[in-house]
């Protein structure tokens, strides 16, 4: 079995070199996606035989996944391993990660840090991961632990039928939740990382809201009606009870109700174009898959 080995890299002049040596023991290709490193990143990966592809400014962790799903593409690889460059996932657990996939058991295979109870993740990283997961679980036919997790196998029957779009932290979730909807089995194992301090560069708060406003994004997209039909119909319940005692204190006292009646009156309306809303949305999504699929 042919399998490919993808980095999307940053900076990583300090650790992709011992991860390539590490790496070419288990990988048959290695492809580094240098993301508009300003160091050299892609000079030492080239010199160490992996394949490259250099974006020419940042252009963010999407995007760097989705010209590593392109080119394993192109060179029809079997299966394609994702991981960090940072150094933080033991190589040693690939052979772990890709035997879901190699024994068909799945088409993604998901390296989860929550697998294992004595997982060392700092709590804050924990808990935003825990609340993505919970809610990208919502659209998902099977429940993973780890949906952000970088660590992963993909076989070729997904490379083939999936693009990635998103240029953020986002893609982890985009991939999950279209893989699901194209009736993709994904299977988790646990992996251990290697927390050395913290690692990322970016503010917690401000990165786990951009990804958890992403995956809603994609939800909303994949499954219009849950997503805006079940606020719309909670709307409905509550504008039609105000609407009832709106009513009921006119009845009684012959005038309206200010407050009641424009409680009433607002909850119905956002009802009506959420629902809407869904049905448009999902008469769309519906028309352009059938476009796909022909």
């Amino acid at each position: 079995m042919k399998i490919i080995v993808g980095l999307p890299a940053y900076n990583e002049e300090k650790n992709i070199a011992k991860i390539i040596v590490k790496l070419k023991k288990v990988a048959d290709q290695i492809i580094v996606c240098d993301d508009g490193s300003t160091d050299l990143t892609s000079r030492i990966a080239e010199s160490l035989g992996a394949i490259i592809i250099k974006h020419p400014k940042n252009l963010g962790y999407g995007s760097a996944i989705r010209s590593i799903f392109l080119k394993a593409r192109e060179i029809n690889a079997e299966v394609l391993v994702t991981i960090d460059a940072d150094g933080q996932h033991k190589i040693e657990d690939i052979e772990n990660v890709v035997k879901p996939v190699a024994d068909g058991r799945a088409d993604i295979s998901i390296g989860s840090r929550f697998l294992d109870k004595d997982d060392n993740a700092p709590k804050y990283r924990k808990l935003g991961i825990n609340i993505i997961t919970k809610v990208t679980n919502s659209s998902l036919s099977e429940k993973i632990t780890d949906s952000q997790s970088g660590f992963r196998a993909y076989n070729n029957k997904v490379l083939q039928a999936l693009t990635p779009s998103d240029s953020g932290m986002g893609i982890s979730t985009e991939i999950l939740i279209k893989s699901s909807n194209l009736g993709f089995k994904i299977a988790e194992v646990p992996t251990e990382i290697l927390y050395d301090g913290d690692t990322s560069s970016q503010n917690p708060v401000s990165h786990g809201t951009g990804v958890l406003l992403s995956t809603l994004k994609y939800i909303s997209i994949e499954r219009p009606l849950r997503f805006y039909g079940i606020p719309s119909f909670i709307l409905f319940a509550i504008g039609f009870t105000f609407t009832f005692f709106a009513t009921q204190y006119y009845a009684e006292v012959g005038r309206l109700n200010t407050n009641l009646t424009l409680i009433a009156a607002g909850t119905l309306v956002i009802a009506v174009i959420l629902i809407v809303t869904a049905i448009l949305l999902y008469s769309l999504v519906s028309v352009v898959r059938e476009g796909k699929s022909r």
